[in-house]
């Protein structure tokens, strides 16, 4: 990759996530990135191209961190889907954290036939898929229902969180896992 499209991509999801993607022009983003639109189109032929970038990489970014989290302690498969909200409210808690972006996307662009949208609610769903295969590996008998369960106290905590900075939203998620985790395992 180049290093001008790295740092296209970078301006943009800064301004995405800070500013709000429909609030961000073009002549905003090229503007931050100390480049021009001629450039900015050539490596993302679109506005929502570039957007649909920057879901993609924000969304590959967040599940690499992830599993790095997980790599770096080791434990049962039934500790792991608990540790998901550890590592989920590290993540919040974090200085850098400004939401989720298919969350915010989808809100920008609600209509379902929206490509931003389609792909917004497509990362959701690959969310709780990941989340179901943890339960599955934790012998939970309902995986995908304890993952709608647990996506849905996630993508509320992480958008109450979004909303007011310490909110406690996270800590009180993390509370509910657990219920759920525990009633789910009997």
């Amino acid at each position: 990759m180049s290093v001008l499209r790295d740092r296209i991509l970078s301006t943009a999801t800064d301004l995405f996530q800070t500013r709000g993607i429909n609030s961000t022009g073009v002549d905003t983003i090229v503007a931050e990135a100390g480049t021009t639109k001629m450039t900015l189109y050539k490596y993302f032929h679109t506005k929502e191209a570039l957007i649909l970038e920057v879901l993609r990489k924000s969304q590959d970014d967040f599940q690499t961190w992830l599993e790095n989290q997980f790599s770096a302690r080791s434990g049962k498969p039934a500790d792991k889907i608990q540790q998901l909200f550890d590592f989920i409210e590290e993540w919040v808690s974090s200085p850098s954290f400004l939401g989720m972006g298919f969350i915010k996307a989808s809100a920008e662009f609600p209509d379902e036939q929206n490509p931003i949208h389609q792909l917004s609610s497509q990362q959701s769903k690959q969310f709780r898929q990941y989340i179901a295969q943890l339960a599955a590996e934790a012998d939970i008998k309902d995986a995908d229902g304890l993952a709608l369960q647990l996506s849905l106290l996630f993508e509320g905590a992480v958008q109450a969180e979004q909303m007011q900075r310490g909110s406690g939203a996270i800590k009180y998620a993390k509370q509910a896992a657990k219920i759920l985790i525990d009633g789910a395992r009997r």
